[in-house]
This record gives structure tokens, sequence and C-alpha cells, in this order.
């Protein structure tokens, strides 16, 4: 079977930043994710440069050796990236995904734009003796391949040409994308939301839900006290112990404490701070954080509010360091004091990019049953973003900044049964934080909840 055409080195080399952009897409710190971004970041941008440059057809034997090239190789690939880089982070417009697709049609217009063929230097000559009968003397003056006025001659023009046309065509849609991607999101999503209230991302008092209504107000809290109010919110789970709690199905790092959890300035502060925490569980934990709840004081209290259906909300701006936290906006049974069900709203695994919807449901046969989609990549840590759920009898619709991303239609996988709202700052889940991490913070503008 023959090889498509386009299958060479430099084809492979000019699609190579294509695929680490394409990378992406797929989960933040995966293996695949991590081996194709870093080679192309390593690799392909210098390696282009330097076979723009190189004189042809000079062979690489003529040139230092191996490692010294492969030196020059990484080295040139490092200044590209910091030159698409920094001017990027300068102009608050850095993104990953922006500098890779900048670098990718940086490569690939550098692999396919045609180039003038230069002498080659004396040096690198071949001794005419060494030509043989068939050497360059022997031919006088017809036209050779590649010559005007002949096919191959012809065909190298509409080559070049067509690789000049592909190069501008790529440097153009990237421009493009860059500008309609200001924000660092996807084409398909919203603008920023903006910092002002009763705008999108930080929506006042009298807003109305994204999901169809009518609807009318059932809970609301602003934090625009210096404290949190008791009569609404619970600084742990229900299945407090004493003095504190933690998540240990989870196998968190985390002891949760009232102390940090900090209202001012209309914004609840969930604080995550490194230090020895000894539990009421008799377990040391690494770390104390901060989590409220409308549920229980303990075991056997009465939950602050309970709520079964509803559309649920929150402006939420998750921490700047996300490796080893795990910020979480979700629903949770008040009679059981345990799930499933759930309904996870908003969770953030190690990573302030993507954004997890998750129902969790109980099959006949008692094991734990969820579907979920992930939904990103877009900078939720840069500012404020409402995370939404619309829970019906029938269905329950995930709404991001008011645009709807996700939704489920069984009715066998709805929860109904009254559920507490819960908001937390949990640490080492799946992984630790980087040793040089000490503090992270959760912030909420306001929660509401609303029923038809």
């Amino acid at each position: 079977m023959r090889r498509p055409r386009w299958i060479t080195p430099r084809g492979v080399l000019a699609l190579s930043g294509w695929a680490a952009l394409a990378a992406t897409l797929l989960p933040a710190g995966g293996p695949p994710r991590v081996a194709l971004t870093a080679a192309f970041l390593l690799v392909c941008p210098g390696l282009a440069l330097l076979l723009r440059a190189r004189p042809t057809p000079a062979p690489l034997a003529v040139r230092p050796g191996r490692t010294a090239t492969a030196a020059l190789v990484v080295a040139l690939s490092t200044s590209a990236s910091l030159l698409v880089a920094v001017p990027l982070f300068l102009g608050g417009a850095f993104t990953v995904a922006r500098a890779l697709a900048v670098l990718a049609a940086l490569t690939t217009a550098l692999v396919l734009l045609p180039r003038r063929r230069r002498a080659v230097p004396e040096q690198w000559k071949l001794p005419p003796e060494e030509h043989g009968p068939q050497g360059s003397e022997q031919r006088g003056a017809a036209p050779g391949p590649g010559r005007p006025g002949t096919p191959s001659g012809r065909r190298t023009v509409r080559r070049r040409a067509g690789g000049l046309s592909v190069a501008v065509l790529l440097l153009l849609s990237t421009a493009c994308a860059g500008a309609l991607t200001s924000s660092g999101r996807p084409l398909t999503a919203d603008p920023e939301p903006s910092d002002t209230p009763g705008r999108l991302g930080t929506p006042g008092p009298t807003d109305q839900p994204a999901a169809p209504g009518p609807w009318h107000q059932v809970f609301r809290d602003d934090f625009d006290g210096t404290t949190l109010n008791a009569s609404d919110w619970v600084t742990c789970y229900d299945w407090v112990l004493g003095g504190g709690c933690t998540n240990a199905g989870n196998g968190e790092e985390e002891w949760y404490q009232p102390g940090q959890v900090e209202v001012s300035d209309g914004v609840l502060t969930l604080n995550a701070q490194r230090g020895k925490q000894h539990g009421s569980d008799g377990r040391t934990y690494p770390w104390a954080s901060g989590m409220v709840s409308t549920g229980r004081d303990s075991y056997s209290g009465t939950p602050r509010h309970t709520f079964t259906y509803g559309y649920f909300a929150a402006a939420v701006n998750v921490p700047a360091e996300p490796a080893g936290f795990f910020p979480a906006f979700w629903l949770i049974p008040a009679a059981t004091r345990g799930t499933p069900p759930e309904l996870d709203i908003a969770e953030f695994p190690n990573t302030n990019q993507y954004l997890d919807m998750n129902l969790h449901w109980r099959t006949p046969d008692g094991n734990d049953a969820h579907v979920g989609r992930r939904y990103g990549p877009a900078e939720f840590a840069s500012g404020y973003h409402v995370l939404a759920l619309d829970w019906e009898r029938d269905s329950v619709t995930w709404y991001v900044d008011g645009v709807e991303r996700f939704k489920v239609t069984d009715p066998s996988q709805v929860p109904n049964v009254a559920m507490e709202l819960v908001i937390n700052l949990a640490v080492g889940y799946l992984q630790s934080p980087p040793p040089t991490v000490d503090t992270a913070q959760l912030h909420v503008q306001w929660v509401g909840v609303w029923q038809h």
C-alpha cells in the first residue's frame, strides 16, 4: 500500500504543533498530554528553524556532532517558546493553548514556506572528478529537473505556491483564533464574566436563573457581613466528629476548621493552609482548610436548609495553584448523611482549567453508579464564574456562566430526596500539593437557590 504523499518527515513536523494543541483537550497532567506537548516544545520549533536556516544540500555530517546539533535544536525551541510566551504573558493574554497555537503556526510556516536555494560553500562541494560520468558538466545546458520549463519545474512552482498558501492560511487562522479567544476560553464559550455586579459572572440579587422558569428565590447569601451567618451555614460535614472533620473516604489531607472560613468585603473565602492538624479521629493531617454546608452542627442535629429540586448557583473563583487542591460545589443527601445520591455542580480536582459535572445514584443492587462530563479549558482562576445546576423531577442540567453544558434526562438516575448544599476546598485528593505551596484560597461572591 502506497504511503500518502503528506506522510514525510517534513509533513509530520508541520503537523506536530497541531497534535500538541489537540492534546490540551486531554485531562491535565495525563501522560499523553505531557508527552506530546513536551516533545513539541523541546524539539519541533527549533528543528524547523534549523532546517530553514541550513544551507542546502549540505549534509548534517559536515556539521558539529549529533549531540551538539540536538543541543542547538533544544536551545532554539526554548528560545522560540520564550519569544512567544513572554509577549502573551505581558499582554495579559497568555494561555497554554494560545502559545501552542502560535508555535504550531510558526513551525508549519517554517516547514512549508518556499525558500531560495543558496549556493553551496566551496568546502562542501565534491571535487569534479568525483561527480562521475553523469556529472553536471556532462549535461551541458539542457534543462535539468526542477528548472523552469520542465514538468518537474512546474510541479516545484506549484508545490511552493501551495505551501505558501497553506502557511498564510494557518497564520491568519491563528491570529483570528487569538482574537476570538482573548479570554483564553474555547471559541464556543461566552466572553469572560465581568466583575461588575449585575453582569454575567456576578449577578445581583434580582437576577433570574438561566434555566426556564418561573422561579422564586428560597435561599440567598451575598456575604455582606464580617462573619459567616450561623443560621444558614455550618463548617463541617454531617458526620462531624467534634473539633473539625474531613472526608476520609477520599483519602484527603485536610482537617476542616471554622477558623479557615472568612467573610469580608462581600466575599466568602475558604483558606487552605499547610500545618499539622490533630484530628479528633486520632490522626494527624498536614493541612487545615475550610468548608461550609447547610447541614447539621452534629450527627444528631437538624440541617440548616435542605432542598428537593431547584436551581442552584454560585459565583466562584478557584485557587490559582491547582495541583493538590479539590474545590467543589455540590449537593449531598440530608437523611442518610452520606452518598449516593450526589449532585456535583462543579468539581475542580487538581485543575483550574477544567470543570467536572457529575451525578451519582445507587443502582438496584446497591452499587454507586455515576454519569458526568468535563468542561474546559477555561480560566476559572482568573475571575468569578457562575456555576449552576437545574435539578428537576425528570432531568438535571448544568450551566457555566449561563450556558448549558451538560444534561441528564434519565428519570431513574435523578435524585428525589432532600439535599444539603456544600462548598469546600479539599486538599490532597489524588495528589499532594507541591512542597513550594503552603496556602490556597477558594472565593465565593454569592450563593442562591430558586424553586418553581
